[in-house]
């Protein structure tokens, strides 16, 4: 008997997540296996990438809505991550406001800017409407490092102040058990989330609107509406892991939280896991952000610098082996992480009957 391959997925998915409850707890040793200072499972590095890996599945399974499901090539996600790391930091630091009212004006904010922003760029089609999302982008970039009423404490950084927050997530060393935690529930409420729009009604009309947008208007049906509701949930949904990000890093810079170079990575993060899966983008900025860590922990090594030329230099360039690894997906794997498992699956499908066949004669 073959089990259906959504309740093989719904298994290993709960499996996996019930190994990442209990990876606090986990304090084994595993030598040059982890991305942390420190090669023990619960080590406080070790626990800071893994919520960095689960901060950034959330957004980047938000924005495999906008771009693998309805076909919306935005290059401004990350003003709505920024957004969210901006804001919430000035409330909680500037202006001194507690957690709920902190949050709920970064959503409102961000909702806000979503909806104005997203019907403005909508009136545009392909690569212009990538470029209009872009200068968006780029305005905020400038805006925050501007530091417009000394709000935003410009190119140095605003460090999130933590005397208005509870005590469990007052400080990111001493609870980054907690920090951990509620970076694995953003990506899980992101997941869902995605998951229920995409197999709804909506869902269907996001993938009819990238296959063929023109055949929609034909039928009647108005993409424009459901296209919106595509970019604003991508939007929040980057809003939030830009929330999660200040929680556990702890300081919004610029150059890091609001450059587009964020949105590269959010986009090679879902081309590498494969565009309009879902899980595909999960496991694409999972293995991104770690490989990022990782080779950066490989390049100070000390012990390398007796390699090779040929071996030394690339090692030490952690950003040139991930964009050869991305090549090397790019052309064997064009559908990313994904469409291994998808070839996987065939292959088997198909060489099922040849044995049964084989089997009967025998």
């Amino acid at each position: 008997m073959r089990w259906p391959s959504r309740r093989i997925g719904l298994l290993v998915g709960g499996a996996f997540l019930a190994l990442f409850i209990v990876v606090p707890f986990i304090g084994l040793h595993v030598p040059w296996v982890l991305p942390g200072t420190l090669d023990i499972v619960n080590s406080t590095g070790t626990l800071e990438v893994l919520a960095l890996c689960f901060m950034f599945a959330g957004v980047a399974v938000g924005y495999d809505m906008m771009f693998g499901y309805t076909g919306l090539m935005s290059l401004g996600p990350v003003l709505f991550f920024a957004t969210g790391t901006y804001v919430f930091d000035i409330a909680l630091t500037r202006w001194e406001w507690a957690l709920l009212p902190a949050l709920l004006l970064t959503l409102g904010v961000s909702l806000a800017l979503a909806v104005v922003l997203g019907a403005v760029a909508l009136r545009v089609h392909g690569i212009a409407f990538a470029m209009v999302t872009l200068a968006f982008a780029q305005a905020f970039y400038f805006l925050v490092e501007s530091n417009p009423h000394n709000l935003t404490a410009g190119d140095t950084g605003l460090s999130l102040s933590y005397t208005r927050l509870p005590s469990f997530l007052s400080g990111a060393v001493s609870n980054t058990r907690n920090l951990y935690w509620i970076a694995l529930a953003f990506l899980v409420i992101a997941y869902a989330v995605v998951w229920l729009v995409t197999e709804s009604v909506t869902g269907r009309v996001f993938v009819a609107i990238r296959e063929n947008e023109r055949r929609l208007d034909v039928l009647g049906v108005r993409p424009f509406r459901f296209k919106l509701v595509s970019f604003v949930v991508s939007s929040l949904i980057a809003t939030g892991g830009g929330v999660v990000y200040i929680l556990v890093i702890g300081t919004a810079v610029p150059s890091v939280v609001a450059s587009t170079t964020v949105t590269l990575s959010i986009l090679i993060m879902v081309v590498l896991g494969g565009a309009g899966t879902r899980w595909g983008a999960v496991v694409g900025a999972m293995v991104y952000v770690y490989l990022q860590q990782y080779l950066d922990k490989v390049g100070a090594e000390p012990s390398f610098t007796r390699l090779p030329a040929v071996l030394r230099v690339p090692l030490s360039e952690p950003q040139f082996l991930l964009g050869a690894i991305f090549v090397l997906f790019v052309l064997f794997a064009p559908g990313g992480i994904a469409s291994l498992v998808v070839r996987h699956r065939s292959r088997r499908a198909l060489g099922a009957p040849a044995l049964s066949s084989l089997i009967r004669k025998v």
